[in-house]
C-alpha cells in the first residue's frame, strides 16, 4: 500500500505546484539546483511537466514507452525508449525518479564534451560490462532507424542501421579486438567529425 505523502518542494515554490498526493517526494528544488546544471525555475517548468505525466512522481517502463512514442509518432520508439529508460534508471530498480530524470537531462543538455560521451557510452553499452560489441551498437542503431520511421527515411536501405555501425565500429575499435573500451569511445568521438556528426542523431533522439 503506497503511503499518502503531501508533496511540498519549498514554502517559497508552494504557490507554484500544487499540494499532490504523491509516493515519491523529490529532493529540494535548491539541492537539484546545486546537484544539476539547471536554474531552479527550469527545475519548476521541467517538474511540473514530469508530475503532469506521473503523478506518482515516478515513471515505470511502460509508461515511459508511451510518453516517448508521442514525440514520436511516425515510427516504432518502444526499442529505443527501453534502452534510453535503461540508461535513466541509474539504481535499477525499474522505475525513474524525477532526480533520475534531470540528472541524466543535465548531463545531455549542460554536460561537458566528456560527460556527454560518457553518459552515451552508458547507453550502447546494454550489458553494462563497460565495453561496447558491434551487436549492442547495431541493437541501439535499428532501434533509432525504426523509431524516426520509413516517413523520415523513405528511401532508406534495410541494412542501413549495419552499415552505418560497421563504418562507426571500424573507427572506434583502435586495437581491433572486437570490442570498443570507454578510452576508445571518447578518443574516436572527439578525433573523427564524422563521427561527431554521427552522434547528433543520438542528440535529436533524446
Amino acid at each position: 500500500m503506497l503511503t499518502k505523502t503531501y508533496l511540498s518542494l519549498t514554502d517559497s515554490v508552494e504557490d507554484d505546484f500544487e499540494l499532490s498526493t504523491v509516493c515519491h517526494r523529490p529532493e529540494s528544488m535548491d539541492k537539484l539546483q546545486e546537484q544539476t546544471k539547471f536554474t531552479k525555475k527550469e527545475l519548476q517548468v521541467l517538474y511540473r511537466g514530469f508530475k503532469n505525466e506521473c503523478p506518482s512522481g515516478v515513471v515505470n517502463e511502460e509508461n515511459f514507452k508511451n510518453i516517448y512514442s508521442q514525440f514520436f509518432p511516425q515510427g516504432d520508439s518502444s526499442m529505443y525508449a527501453h534502452f534510453l529508460f535503461e540508461a535513466f534508471d541509474t539504481n535499477k530498480n525499474g522505475s525513474v525518479s524525477f532526480e533520475d530524470f534531470v540528472f541524466g537531462l543535465s548531463i545531455i543538455l549542460r554536460g561537458t564534451i566528456n560527460d556527454r560521451l560518457n553518459w552515451a557510452f552508458n547507453l550502447y553499452d546494454l550489458n553494462k560490462d563497460g565495453c561496447i560489441t558491434k551487436e549492442e551498437m547495431l541493437d541501439i542503431m535499428k532501434s533509432i532507424y525504426d523509431m524516426m520511421g520509413k516517413y523520415t527515411y523513405p528511401t532508406m536501405q534495410d541494412d542501413a542501421p549495419r552499415e552505418h555501425v560497421e563504418s562507426f565500429f571500424q573507427k572506434m575499435d583502435r586495437n581491433k579486438d572486437g570490442v570498443v573500451t570507454i578510452d576508445e569511445f571518447i578518443e574516436s568521438c572527439k578525433k573523427d567529425e564524422n563521427i561527431m556528426q554521427s552522434m547528433q542523431l543520438f542528440d535529436n533522439v533524446i
